[in-house]
């Protein structure tokens, strides 16, 4: 091994092979294994029990192997450095620094333990994803892709997150219906509404859906979030605690692939998941991982606060996900307002800024140029 650069593992697969094609002959002594070459002479008479040690090894003829006789693999790359390790213990005194000075509340400190190791691999992790100055959509929605230079990139994964009457289920209906009536396959799984109600809701606004689910551009489907529940901890009981999780039966309609899917809603799934946190988890990571693999583009929506400081179930969702929209429904005196904010969009430049959103008999519009600023975070 030292001769030759390979790793013991190789060494033993090159014997192996080598075995395989008669060069060289195995001789099991005691608990070892003695490797000699075909061509040298063999003992003429078996080992027995009863020989001594020493005249074991008088009728023992041991051969080195040379380097010529192991092929070298001239490719062998290289393994990557390992990501820094999380220093937790400087994550902690910082924190208590901050607990002191009364800049953090004991909740937010909680939380921020806790989102420090998924932050730590998010810096470190290099998005693959490249994406052209063409791969963007439009939601159509008037006002709201002037947020953006180009719109949201094909394939991102999108948290829609707002309270209650925020417009969350507008927003992602009035956008399928957009791209559906332009040929594109759209998906609105349902862990709530049935398909009916959904319909019925697309219809006030003046959106159609019957002709597109005709012409198989539309479907929407109601899933029941304890069906996944159930498949999940079947496949964990499978796998014994491994994490690679198959998906795909669980969430797609058999021979329909979507080019952009709505999930309604995050907050259900995760309910269903009560006590089970860790395999919640489990479950959205492959989620998010197989959204990025099939290339849809998906709006996942989450019940949040109407002023919400977190924009998820766990947390962990807006860390994984590509971008995070908030809808607000801001009280001012006995009205509410409402409003939107892009709060991050990978792999695309936006507006920083909270502005006017309507809803009206049309649908949402969106005001780019009204901010607001008064009661959002009070």
């Amino acid at each position: 091994m030292d001769k030759t650069g390979l790793a013991r593992h190789t060494v033993l697969a090159r014997l192996h092979r080598l075995i395989g094609e008669g060069k060289v002959r195995v001789r099991q002594i005691n608990m070892a294994k003695l490797h000699f070459w075909s061509e040298l002479p063999q003992p003429t008479s078996p080992v027995s029990s009863k020989e001594s040690n020493e005249e074991i090894k008088e009728n023992i003829v041991v051969t080195p192997l040379k380097e010529e006789h192991i092929e070298k693999v001239s490719n062998l790359k290289k393994k990557a450095p390992a990501a820094p390790i999380v220093d937790m213990n400087a994550i902690k005194e910082q924190i208590e620094q901050e607990l002191k000075t009364g800049d953090l509340s004991k909740s937010q400190a909680e939380i921020k333990k806790q989102r420090a190791p998924l932050i730590h691999v998010i810096k470190e992790e290099k998005h693959q994803k490249e994406v052209r100055a063409d791969e963007f959509i439009k939601t159509g929605i008037p006002g709201f892709d002037e947020l953006f230079e180009h719109g949201i990139p094909r394939g991102n994964s999108v948290i829609i997150a707002g309270g209650a009457g925020s417009g969350k289920t507008i927003f992602c209906l009035q956008t399928l219906f957009k791209h559906a009536s332009e040929g594109e396959k759209c998906l609105y799984m349902s862990f709530e509404e049935s398909e009916e109600r959904l319909m019925h809701h697309m219809e006030d606004f003046g959106w159609d859906p019957h002709p597109l689910i005709k012409k198989g551009n539309l479907l929407i489907k109601r899933f029941n979030p304890f069906d996944i529940t159930r498949s999940v901890d079947a496949l964990l009981m499978k796998a014994k605690g491994e994490l690679l999780i198959d998906v795909e039966p669980i969430i797609f309609p058999e021979g329909f692939i979507p080019d952009i899917i709505v999930l309604d809603s995050l907050t259900a799934i995760a309910s269903a998941f009560t006590g089970k946190e860790d395999s919640y988890r489990i479950y959205i990571e492959q989620l998010f991982r197989f959204f990025e693999q099939v290339k849809a583009t998906s709006l996942l929506i989450t019940e949040t606060e109407q002023v919400p400081k977190m924009f998820s179930s766990t947390g962990v969702e807006e860390f994984l996900a590509d971008g995070v929209i908030v809808l607000y429904a801001i009280k001012r005196g006995n009205i509410r307002e409402n409003a939107i904010e892009v709060l991050k969009m990978r792999g695309e430049k936006h507006q920083k800024k909270i502005v006017a959103l309507q809803i009206s008999d049309a649908g949402i519009t969106v005001y780019p140029e009204q901010e607001v600023f008064g009661g959002v975070g009070e």
